[in-house]
């Protein structure tokens, strides 16, 4: 009998312990573990808590469009964005959650505040400027700001770029220039015009991109 009394009382604590872990689970595949709870538990891993990653390994997502956010990690679970090392990491977190854990970590990224990153030499940040407010015109290459805005803050699918790691930013341009590992963009042809120093140029400029006055 007293075993049999004990049922309710251990059934309770089993699901206090549950609701309990559901706030610092790292569990993927349980769509009940709230989005912010797998940014902390999970994502911060690479990108920081707040987003603001520190390694230029792996990009900043604070203040990031959720519109593209969640269009990434749709590419990563359906494996159309292959580029290394995003898929080594991207593709099996990505293939446990569902379309509504997207939009919840898309949600959560967007609004954290994006901070300051470090600073390039001045003759980046000169030549960076032009190209990203002007594009080469010799070469008929399109500003970056026509698509990602004039304080590179993007739009909808269109990524934030301001403050983004200059590495990273290189990376992604030569993945786009020399590589099919993120098809469906019109920057193959952006990038195919740009020389790498151009590249190297803007990216500086875009990771010491300057607060809004």
């Amino acid at each position: 009998m007293k075993g049999i009394s004990l049922l309710p009382a251990l059934a309770i604590m089993a699901l206090a312990s549950g609701c309990s872990n559901l706030e610092r689970s790292r569990d993927l595949a349980n769509p009940n573990v709230p989005p912010e709870v797998t940014a902390v538990q999970v994502c911060s891993i690479c990108h920081g808590i707040d987003g603001n990653s520190v390694s230029p390994n792996f990009p900043r997502l604070a203040g990031q469009q959720a519109g593209y956010l969640v269009a990434q990690l749709e590419n990563f679970r359906s494996h159309q964005r292959s580029d290394p090392p995003g898929f080594e990491y991207m593709w099996g977190i990505s293939h446990h959650l569902t379309d509504e854990q997207f939009k919840g970590l898309a949600e959560y990224f967007a609004k954290q505040t994006p901070k300051p990153n470090a600073p390039v030499e001045t003759s980046q940040m000169t030549a960076g400027k032009v190209i990203f407010e002007n594009g080469v015109p010799a070469k008929e290459a399109a500003p970056c700001m026509a698509c990602h805005g004039p304080q590179a803050q993007g739009m909808a699918t269109f990524p934030r770029l301001a403050n983004q790691h200059q590495d990273y930013l290189v990376k992604q341009l030569h993945v786009f220039q020399e590589t099919e590992g993120r098809p469906g963009t019109p920057m193959k042809q952006i990038t195919h015009l740009l020389s790498s120093q151009e590249i190297v140029d803007v990216s500086g400029y875009l990771q010491a991109f300057p607060s809004e006055k």
